[in-house]
């Protein structure tokens, strides 16, 4: 015997399979039949034995050896981890307390908040006591539909669909509380959506908000969301040491908290470099030339900084607080400014990286974007630009061309 994590015992003891009889034994001239020869002349089934933690023995019967090896087999391999008993029961209030712990450190906290929002929404709807092996396909979809009535878009929908999908199979592997292939929204399908149009904007847009910008601070921001593709809070999180002038190197990567730089992990919770363009370095240079001597952030100023720091004090901070207020509102203000039409800060990032696809391998565009999965980089950042769309009509009116030349 072994104890899991939980302290729960696990039996590790073999599978075994056997003949289950099911006739008595011949009986020839008196004489009960040798064992030998009792699988030609009684009438048996195979049988596959294993024991459950508590002492109990369970078994199931099949007619072919074949069938009895192949469940064994499988078998054993749950009972090696303690998965052949019956899972623990936990209520949904008891699972959301256990997971908001158990999830520090593997996701983001923006990742972490978004789970738990949803979970409790879920709880508020079937009840926080409501077992979470009891929770059924039916209920997934009458919380779906309570969802939908409340006229959220489908976008919110699917979002809230994948995030319970996921977190449900957190609570069949690795935490044991649900059988393997009972997750509840395991077979929900998301609402079926167009995609948005992905927003590029082009270079002479990009110029444009760097001109209608009111501040040296928005001219680098903007300028590092364009040429090096970072996200928002990337951005905002950059310290001078992040920054290498000599080999025009922009350095995303994790924070340790100390006195003067606050604990910080980007999305993928991985490192990376990305190219310092000669624009963006010297906008760089010329607001380290304005900054205060001494202080670590780029983006963070020292009054700020010492207001986070109040507020952590109080217990008024968390991950996902923004370490600058109304840059949403500033930068619609600058777009406005700017004669540029209705896009958002993320649309910066992602024509980076339409822009690094024209000349890049899409695997260095995916590490440059740090997407830990390249479909991410295909699906939702290559955007068509307006001159792809000119060239691809250009190379059909050529095709058109050259064929009507040889009629």
């Amino acid at each position: 015997m072994r104890l899991s994590q939980k302290g729960v015992a696990m039996s590790s003891s073999k599978v075994t399979i056997s003949r289950k009889w099911l006739e008595p034994v011949p009986v020839i001239n008196g004489t009960k039949m040798v064992a030998s020869n009792w699988p030609k002349h009684r009438k048996y089934c195979w049988i596959v034995r294993w024991y459950e933690t508590n002492g109990k023995r369970r078994g199931k019967l099949f007619d072919k050896r074949r069938q009895a090896e192949r469940f064994a087999f499988e078998m054993q391999g749950l009972t090696n981890v303690g998965k052949q008993d019956d899972p623990e029961i936990i209520t949904l209030k008891s699972f959301i307390t256990e997971h908001k712990t158990v999830m520090v450190n593997r996701v983001s906290d923006k990742t972490i908040a978004s789970q738990l929002r949803v979970l409790r929404l879920l709880a508020s709807f079937l009840g926080e006591q409501k077992n979470l092996q009891k929770i059924t396909p039916r209920d997934a979809e009458a919380f779906i539909a309570h969802r939908l009535k409340q006229k959220l878009s489908l976008a919110t929908i699917n979002h809230d669909i994948r995030t319970l999908k996921r977190v449900f199979n957190l609570a069949i592997e690795p935490r044991g509380y649900i059988r393997e292939g009972m997750n509840p929204f395991g077979k929900i399908k998301q609402r079926k959506l167009t995609p948005k149009t992905i927003k590029y904007l082009s270079v002479g847009e990009y110029k444009a908000l760097v001109v209608a910008s009111p501040t040296l601070w928005w001219k680098a921001f903007l300028s590092i969301a364009y040429c090096c593709g970072l996200r928002r809070n990337e951005i905002l999180n950059l310290t001078w040491a992040d920054i290498d002038f000599i080999n025009q190197l922009l350095h995303v990567r994790a924070k340790d908290e100390s006195e003067q730089v606050l604990k910080w992990e980007s999305k993928t919770h991985e490192n990376r470099s990305v190219p310092l363009p000669d624009e963006t370095s010297q906008y760089l240079a010329n607001l380290q030339a304005e900054s205060v001597e001494g202080f670590p952030y780029i983006f963070i100023t020292p009054e700020r900084f010492a207001h986070i720091r109040y507020r952590e004090k109080r217990g008024q901070w968390s991950g996902i607080s923004d370490v600058k207020n109304n840059i949403i509102r500033d930068f619609g203000t600058i777009r406005k400014r700017a004669g540029v039409s209705k896009c958002n800060i993320h649309d910066l990032r992602r024509s980076a990286i339409t822009n690094w696809a024209q000349a890049l391998p899409i695997q260095v565009v995916q590490q440059f974007a740090g997407h830990s999965n390249i479909t991410t980089t295909r699906k939702y950042y290559l955007a068509v630009r307006p001159e792809d769309i000119k060239r691809a009509g250009d190379f059909m009116n050529n095709i058109l061309q050259e064929k009507v030349s040889h009629i």
